[in-house]
């Protein structure tokens, strides 16, 4: 059996790799070639903190796998890391347990950055340029990161709020350290306005981002809303974008970005696309430069499945030298 650290996956990733498995991963899920159960949840409110259990299969891969991923989201303040967790793989041919992901949340965190450039490439305009990330945690930066790998051609501008803008100097402070330009901005409402991109990274369990503030031709990726009670969006936006599109419409709907507007019967299933059917060329994202865009990602098995694999392959292709 495989067991791998922390430092060991950090040095076996090659993100450009894991991009196009997850790229893949949503079109598998989209088109039916994915198994992936309902996400299993723990909720820790007086911890201010969430676990996640996701697991399935794709058609045709060697191996399932079963994520363990919890956030806790006051642990900074106490000198531990927001994000902590473990990958398994087993073998889909017999159960067999082949190997253990020690990864700490990292893979989780990549996978989420990854998943969030996918979906922004895919869905903002062409002459997109100006971004606003919303929130200071681990994802502001992934986010950043992310972005510039899947579109490295493109002069991006990114600009933080977070609601200490103390700790949105921080994270400036922190992505300039990696030769990474951002500005901090204490404005939410003049940040949205001026956006062309707007991704969302925070745990809220209020609304941020109100329609009012956003402009014909703005795209947003949405990824705080990943369980019941969160939300990051105004629920009169979501109504009024133009198109919708979500990483899985059933979790959207149940409890995701998309589901206020849902359940007051605001919006329906039908006017909602999963991104892997965009990604695919079976669906249509963006329609007109002026449509309002929202990518709304709660997080799907199949981008850990994709990069597990990737991990493995990578493990396997290091062994064989």
């Amino acid at each position: 059996m495989i067991i791998l650290s922390r430092s060991q996956i950090e040095s076996l990733i090659d993100p450009g790799r894991a991009l196009t498995a997850i790229q893949a991963a949503y079109i598998a899920a989209s088109d039916g070639r994915a198994v992936m159960p309902p996400v299993g949840y723990l909720a820790f409110p007086k911890k201010d903190g969430d676990c996640h259990v996701k697991y399935g299969h794709i058609a045709g891969d060697p191996s399932f796998v079963v994520k363990i991923a919890a956030g806790f989201y006051g642990n900074p303040s106490i000198g531990l890391p927001t994000s902590h967790g473990v990958m398994l793989a087993f073998s889909a041919q017999t159960g067999v347990l082949e190997a253990i992901l020690l990864d700490e949340g990292f893979l989780t965190d990549l996978r989420t950055g990854l998943g969030g450039a996918i979906a922004t490439r895919a869905l903002c305009r062409p002459d997109a340029r100006r971004v606003a990330i919303i929130g200071t945690g681990i994802q502001a930066r992934w986010q950043i990161r992310c972005l510039r790998l899947a579109m490295p051609e493109t002069d991006f501008s990114f600009t933080i709020w977070g609601r200490s803008h103390d700790k949105a100097l921080e994270t400036e402070t922190q992505l300039a350290a990696e030769g990474i330009g951002a500005g901090a901005s204490p404005d939410l409402e003049r940040l949205c306005r001026d956006a062309d991109i707007i991704i969302t990274t925070t745990p809220s369990r209020q609304p941020l981002i109100r329609d009012a503030w956003i402009k014909p031709g703005t795209h947003i990726t949405a990824i705080g809303a990943d369980a019941p009670g969160k939300q990051e969006l105004d629920t009169a936006l979501v109504v009024r974008a133009n198109r919708r599109v979500s990483d899985s419409l059933e979790q959207s709907l149940d409890h995701g970005e998309f589901s206020a507007a849902f359940r007051a019967g605001e919006m329906s299933a039908a006017s909602c696309v999963e991104l892997g059917a965009v990604l695919a060329g079976t669906k249509q994202g963006r329609l007109d430069p002026g449509d309002i865009t929202i990518a709304d990602l709660t997080g799907i098995a199949v981008q850990d499945i994709a990069i597990a694999t990737a991990v493995l392959a990578a493990h396997r292709d290091t062994s064989v030298v």
